[in-house]
């Protein structure tokens, strides 16, 4: 199963860095939209997270930046703070513009170090002019890694009842997303169509052994990406299915939300449809952003690709040979 091609009430653009093997994400949304956060690892890279939390003023978001560079990433949120108020975007105080976005950065540095406030303008401005769903080693995923091998940015897309949920994840996890001894996926129960791989662990598959990027410094790793809905929700809302899409985390890779780790989900609603009506509502919309986010992770590292100067092998120059049995 392809990534979607789009997602109403947003767009998304990426900007990379080859060189550095790094970049930014950008997703846009067309209306300033009810956002939410949860951060649940202990070495997180932010901005405008405590805007999001439930009572504060918050006039509605314009965009989520996701960015590698670690702390200098979050230069990519000032580049698009620009690019979005050139282009009209935020809500207006006498005569300025401001745009509201908040950003969350992964750890990918190499010997080279991108600009990217560069890449924060020109992500949002791809955004503006057209959405790309591209998936692997492309925006904020260049650089992304995960145990023994590449990681990436992942899309994928589920329901809740009449609702929509898009979850956009950058796997970056200090820990590992396949069995200690070969290439079955641990989201494998969730996985649609065969989208990464469709292989089926045999009983001596190892899932318990931890394995972890050995030496690995704090903030050297990190999931972050966004939960999307069409359904209507409150801030408060917004930010419980935040906190609930982080089990998607925990299903993908194992171990997860380490002191190591700062992983940060967004949670956006365009508000396009009515909001759960009741308890049993709300469940299905949060094991709905569960399942989005496993399979986005488990994605993600399935369609990395090999860049020059890599020093992990991508998963399907490991176990292309599995595909073919």
């Amino acid at each position: 199963m392809s990534a979607p091609v789009g997602f109403p009430g947003l767009s998304v653009g990426h900007a990379t860095d080859i060189v550095a093997r790094s970049g930014t994400t950008a997703v846009v949304f067309d209306t300033p939209a009810v956002c939410g956060v949860a951060v649940h690892g202990a070495a997180p890279g932010t901005r405008e997270t405590d805007l999001l939390r439930p009572g504060n003023l918050n006039p509605g978001v314009d965009a989520i930046i996701l960015s590698g560079g670690s702390a200098y990433g979050l230069a990519a949120g000032d580049g698009a703070h620009a690019a979005l108020a050139d282009a009209g975007r935020g809500f207006q105080v006498g005569p300025h513009r401001i745009p509201i976005v908040p950003a969350a950065i992964v750890f990918d540095l190499s010997e080279h170090r991108a600009d990217y406030r560069a890449l924060g303008v020109q992500a949002v401005r791809s955004a503006l002019t057209g959405s790309d769903f591209s998936e692997g080693s492309v925006g904020a995923g260049t650089g992304a890694s995960v145990a023994g091998l590449k990681g990436g940015i992942g899309i994928a897309c589920e329901t809740a009842g009449g609702a929509s949920v898009l979850a956009i994840i950058i796997a970056n996890s200090i820990g590992a997303l396949t069995a200690a001894n070969g290439p079955w996926f641990r989201a494998r129960h969730f996985e649609r169509g065969g989208e990464f791989g469709g292989l089926t662990p045999p009983p001596e598959a190892d899932f318990a052994s931890v394995r972890t990027k050995r030496d690995a410094p704090a903030g050297a790793n990190t999931v972050i990406g966004l939960i999307a809905t069409d359904a209507a929700l409150t801030v408060a809302d917004a930010s419980r299915l935040a906190t609930a899409a982080h089990d998607g985390i925990a299903i993908a890779a194992w171990p997860a939300h380490t002191i190591l780790d700062g992983d940060t989900l967004f949670s956006a609603s365009t508000g396009r449809l009515p909001g759960p009506a009741n308890p049993e509502d709300i469940i299905t919309l949060h094991a709905a952003a569960v399942r989005a986010v496993a399979r986005a992770m488990a994605r993600a590292v399935f369609h990395a690709e090999p860049l020059e100067g890599d020093t992990l092998p991508t998963w399907r120059a490991t176990y292309q040979s599995y595909l073919r049995s």
